[in-house]
């Protein structure tokens, strides 16, 4: 399977009063046209990584890498013309917070309907019909009656499909996909996740989904990087996480709930900074 992404030795700091603070460290990875689960606590560099694939990052951030490609394009010397190209129609990112990523000033239906024209080149008419297509895809009942809404007007749930779709409208090569079901009931979780199941399948996507959930991405991915503190601990194929070999990632497994489990004490994570040198 040749590589659609290719990252060696990605590294991510930030100055600040007492030094760098180096956020990511180190990680490497490439991905195929396949599923890829990113796990670990809050702040272990998950987002950030997706972020600095994507050159999104803020400009107190210093970015590095051995090599950071994708499908042969040099992201880190790609001019911010070839990146307007890339970002959004080859590769898309979904953010956790739909509050934070939709437009508070646009309805639902001028922002999804301005991806398609951006990034498909199609008429007003043509965005718009993509447009309700798209949200009959993610479960929306009554598109005809959400494109007219604005985001503060719709639930947390319906945000995260309405940015779902708006991403998968352009058909992208690379979905990096941050919580992408976070504030999705059980029912709209599965069928989310049957839809990136489909475009893996059928149409070749790479998928990079970053979730808390282990026995989400355990089921749903084909290979997990655990991270810790910007590095990555342990790297192996989601159905084999449970047999995981690495303390934290073991430490991670050992907290989550099981039915039928009683615990008198609720396990706690024990961190060695040798890891950190790893």
């Amino acid at each position: 399977m040749s590589a659609l992404l290719e990252v060696d030795n990605l590294r991510v700091s930030f100055d600040t009063p007492t030094g760098p603070f180096h956020a990511v460290r180190g990680v490497s990875f490439t991905l195929g046209r396949e599923r890829l689960g990113i796990v670990g606590e809050s702040g272990s560099g998950k987002s950030l990584t997706g972020r600095a694939i994507m050159r999104l990052l803020p400009p107190s951030a210093l970015l590095q890498a051995d090599r950071l490609t994708f499908d042969g394009i040099d992201l880190l010397r790609a001019s911010p013309k070839t990146l307007r190209t890339i970002r959004g129609a080859r590769i898309s990112l979904v953010l956790q917070d739909p509050k934070y990523s939709l437009n508070p000033v646009m309805t639902v239906g001028e922002q999804i309907d301005e991806a398609a024209r951006i990034h498909g080149g199609v008429s007003a008419a043509q965005a718009r019909r993509k447009t309700l297509e798209m949200l009959e895809a993610v479960r929306i009942r009554d598109p005809e009656r959400v494109v007219r809404l604005y985001p503060h007007e719709v639930s947390g749930g319906m945000g995260q499909r309405i940015m779902i779709a708006m991403m998968l409208l352009p058909e992208p090569d690379l979905l990096i996909a941050d919580e992408p079901t976070s504030a999705l009931d059980v029912t709209v979780q599965t069928q989310v996740l049957a839809i990136l199941d489909d475009l893996v399948a059928q149409r070749g996507m790479g998928l990079i989904f970053i979730s808390h959930d282990l026995e989400l991405v355990s089921s749903f991915c084909d290979r997990v990087l655990v991270m810790y503190a910007g590095r990555v601990m342990e790297s192996r194929a989601a159905a084999d996480l449970a047999a995981a070999t690495h303390p934290y990632t073991q430490g991670l497994l050992r907290s989550l709930p099981r039915i039928g489990e009683h615990r008198a004490e609720l396990p706690t994570l024990r961190r060695d900074p040798a890891w950190l040198e790893a």
